[in-house]
């Protein structure tokens, strides 16, 4: 064990703008295995995965002089989870390409994905009838993943009035995503 692994983040970030590259190793080892394993299990590619996460420490390393990180944990997953967002909006948009163009028979695309848009649809016209706010919120937070402190900025309203309203959202989908799986049962 070296001096640097008693070191908390923000002095080994300290350190790492002064282009100190055991540093940047120490943190790369602290959280290399943790960000792969979220990357990993929303992609179930370990080659994606490696690579979003090589990604995110080759843009940690590149911009360290530039880097104002207040929590490094919760910056690096969200470096990922981005990443990985953007990795599966790109493969979609590459498959619903390969569909349009006529590379793929409509019939064999997956039927999850299927499900997860007629999911979403639903979710997306039951938030249609929440009160304004609350809507704002639930779609910023749980359809457009920003996190709630940002959504509460955003609309000039506290945190604590920012859960109030996810929660009477979250409770009002809720309710009303039964009821439709009960209407859509009776057809099926």
């Amino acid at each position: 064990m070296h001096a640097l692994a008693t070191f908390e983040d923000d002095a080994l970030l300290d350190l790492i703008k002064a282009d100190n590259r055991i540093a940047f190793n120490e943190i790369y080892s602290r959280y290399w295995d943790r960000l792969y394993a979220t990357a990993f299990h929303h992609l179930k590619d370990s080659t994606a995965a490696e690579e979003i996460v090589q990604d995110a420490f080759i843009t940690i390393w590149q911009k360290r002089h530039d880097l104002h990180i207040e929590s490094l944990p919760k910056y690096l997953a969200a470096m990922v989870r981005y990443a990985v967002y953007r990795r599966m909006a790109r493969e979609q948009q590459r498959q619903q390409h390969q569909l349009s163009a006529g590379g793929l028979n409509p019939a064999v695309t997956d039927a999850k994905d299927v499900d997860h848009k007629l999911l979403l649809e639903i979710v997306d016209k039951l938030s249609c009838e929440l009160p304004e706010k609350c809507r704002l919120v639930f779609r910023a937070n749980k359809l457009y993943d920003q996190p709630l402190e940002d959504v509460a900025r955003e609309l000039n309203i506290s945190r604590k009035t920012a859960e109030a309203h996810l929660t009477k959202a979250l409770k009002v989908i809720r309710l009303n995503l039964g009821k439709a799986f009960h209407f859509f049962s009776w057809f099926l």
